[in-house]
């Protein structure tokens, strides 16, 4: 993932409804969800959760496709895990992370703080 992508993703991220419609299509699975059903569930009207979805699939992070009359939306978890594969390139200065442990967090002392 570029830069550019991984902007237009975190764009389209960053309003509450995406976001919440996002989550709920990540915990929906690959059976997805209908438009309505996710504008019902997030109390959207149906209109700008059209225009929500429209901005997410613009930005690939998430798929639609037809069943019968309705339009089901699914998660892109490759676009999802490319994502944070990118945010997360840099880890632990360069050196490989284990599963168990995160990057540690740099905790300034106070003597430390007051001289910054």
């Amino acid at each position: 993932m570029n830069a550019d992508t991984a902007i237009q993703a975190l764009g389209a991220l960053a309003q509450d409804h995406r976001l919440a419609a996002f989550r709920l299509l990540v915990q929906a699975g690959a059976d997805g969800l209908p438009a309505g059903a996710i504008a019902e569930r997030l109390g959207v009207p149906a209109s700008s959760m059209s225009f929500h979805l429209a901005q997410l699939s613009h930005a690939g992070l998430i798929a639609q496709r037809r069943q019968s009359r309705s339009l089901i939306y699914t998660a892109d978890y490759g676009a999802m895990n490319a994502l944070v594969g990118f945010l997360m390139e840099n880890c632990c200065g360069g050196v490989a992370c284990t599963t168990d442990s995160a990057c540690p967090p740099q905790i300034q002392t106070e003597k430390e703080r007051n001289a910054a």
